[in-house]
């Protein structure tokens, strides 16, 4: 009976023991494991001092490293882990950076995606987006060849390097201020033609649409052009007339602002006079109107009236309807006969 009992007790130890390394184990794994890292694989066309190990930043903080340098033909191939969280663009670029002559090497990815799509695990970055730094010994030879073909067995061998030089120090000499002001000023149009870009390449854009349709409308384009050419054609055989027409016409204007200026009182005059002739006309334009529609039928009245034989106007009138009525005694009113 001990016994079992005893045996019941070791077996609920055991249980919670494994239990509690189960939880442990759990958290351990969530606290240090997390999600898997993803893996990308950049080609570069060299990758000296990088190395397996290397860093893999963004914006100069390490999300990375380099897993492996595997030579592929002509370019080589980089792969490495990038943590999970980090929020690399999908198009991202890679360069290899020499934070100096001496120390390694890291590869930094140019790009965060900020909302947009991200660099997947498995993804590739293809030879085309990524860059490696010059290498000294490649400067040197850049330099060197340079300072060959620049040398006395080079263009300066019949002394035309130093003739440029001393050409260019006669012409600057003095003129070094000026020259100053003017490296400024293009300087300065570069900086206003760089924030008006989009003006320029508006401009520029409806140029261009402007020649299309000169070019769509080429038969239109060349009638004018035509017309136009006849026309200064019939300019040109006209030369002598026309320039004696701008002749009188400039001394006609010269006539009429000594006219205006001796006579400015009398023209102002006037035009105060017309000015209130024109005030009466605008408010009596009623009685005008009805005058200009009854005067046709009195003018035609008048002719019907007119006797050409006794050169008089022929008419009948009765004087009665001229009398004034006259009052009679009790309050009674007399007209008068008809």
């Amino acid at each position: 009976m001990n016994e079992s009992r005893a045996r019941r007790r070791l077996g609920r130890i055991v249980a919670i023991v494994a239990v509690v390394g189960l939880v442990a184990a759990g958290a351990l794994w969530w606290i240090f494991g997390g999600a898997e890292q993803k893996r990308v694989t950049a080609y570069f066309s060299r990758t000296v001092g990088v190395y397996p190990g290397s860093d893999v930043q963004v914006l100069g903080v390490r999300v990375g490293a380099v897993e492996s340098v595997t030579p592929r033909g002509n370019r080589v191939e980089v792969v490495f882990t990038l943590d999970p969280e980090v929020g690399v663009a999908a198009r991202t670029n890679a360069v290899v950076v020499a934070p100096s002559v001496v120390s390694d090497r890291y590869v930094q990815l140019t790009d965060l995606s900020r909302g947009g799509p991200q660099l997947a695990d498995g993804a590739v970055i293809p030879e085309s987006r990524t860059a490696t730094p010059v290498e000294l010994d490649e400067l040197y030879a850049s330099l060197n060849t340079l300072v060959t073909a620049i040398g006395p067995n080079g263009a300066n061998k019949d002394g035309a390097l130093s003739d440029l030089l001393d050409t260019g120090a006669a012409n600057l000499a003095g003129n070094g201020a000026a020259f100053n002001e003017s490296v400024r000023n293009f300087a300065e149009a570069a900086r206003t033609l760089s924030g008006s870009a989009g003006d320029l390449f508006g401009t520029v854009d409806e140029l261009q649409k402007f020649t299309t349709m000169l070019a769509g409308n080429d038969k239109q384009v060349q009638s004018v052009n035509a017309q136009l050419d006849q026309v200064w054609r019939t300019l040109s055989a006209d030369r002598d007339e026309l320039t004696t027409a701008l002749s009188t016409l400039a001394s006609a204007l010269a006539d009429i602002q000594g006219f205006i200026k001796d006579n400015r009182f009398a023209i102002k005059t006037n035009v105060d006079k017309l000015a209130r002739t024109t005030q009466l006309l605008v408010d009596n334009r009623a009685s005008v109107a009805e005058a200009l529609d009854v005067a046709p039928l009195a003018v035609t009245n008048v002719l019907a009236a007119f006797d050409p034989g006794s050169g008089t106007l022929q008419g009948r009138a009765n004087i009665l309807e001229y009398l004034v009525p006259v009052p009679i005694t009790g309050g009674q009113v007399v007209e008068p006969p008809r």
